[in-house]
């Protein structure tokens, strides 16, 4: 039986709920603007943080965090923001089945900014799974 790393459990979870987020996107964006509907998920995104640094007991007070921190936080936030707007618009003009493969090429572009900007190693391994989660999207899409 293979033993998962706590990270790969996340990140496990985390593609259950982009893939749950595809869906119910979908039909909340059906009769509403896409930016509205952001606007509406931020807020409960929002909420439900909120109430998980609340009930862990993991509020830091925001003074004591460095410059540096807040500079890719804000960025990081910015670059969310916007993403979400174009997966809503995305999703509200076309298919699931179109829109998640495509919005899914972040994988191989962040694979690939993270060798460029932080270093991270880009063996045969990365470079072949990378290709392949682009060939698998372009196959889906085209």
């Amino acid at each position: 039986m293979v033993m998962l790393r706590s990270w790969q459990l996340f990140a496990l979870g985390s593609a259950f709920f982009a893939a749950l987020t595809a869906i119910f996107g979908k039909l909340g964006v059906a009769q509403v603007n896409s930016n509205m509907a952001t606007l509406i998920r931020t807020v409960i995104i929002f909420g439900v943080t909120l109430a998980i640094v609340g009930m862990r007991g993991e509020w830091q007070r925001p003074t004591s965090l460095s410059a540096n921190t807040w500079l890719f936080l804000i960025l990081s936030g910015v670059a969310t923001g916007l993403s979400w707007l174009c997966y809503f618009r995305a999703l509200q003009l076309g298919p699931v089945s179109g829109v998640a493969p495509l919005d899914k090429l972040s994988v191989a572009m962040a694979m690939l900014i993270g060798w460029v900007a932080l270093g991270e190693p880009f063996s045969l391994k990365e470079t072949l799974g990378g290709a392949l989660i682009v060939a698998g999207a372009l196959v889906l899409v085209l």
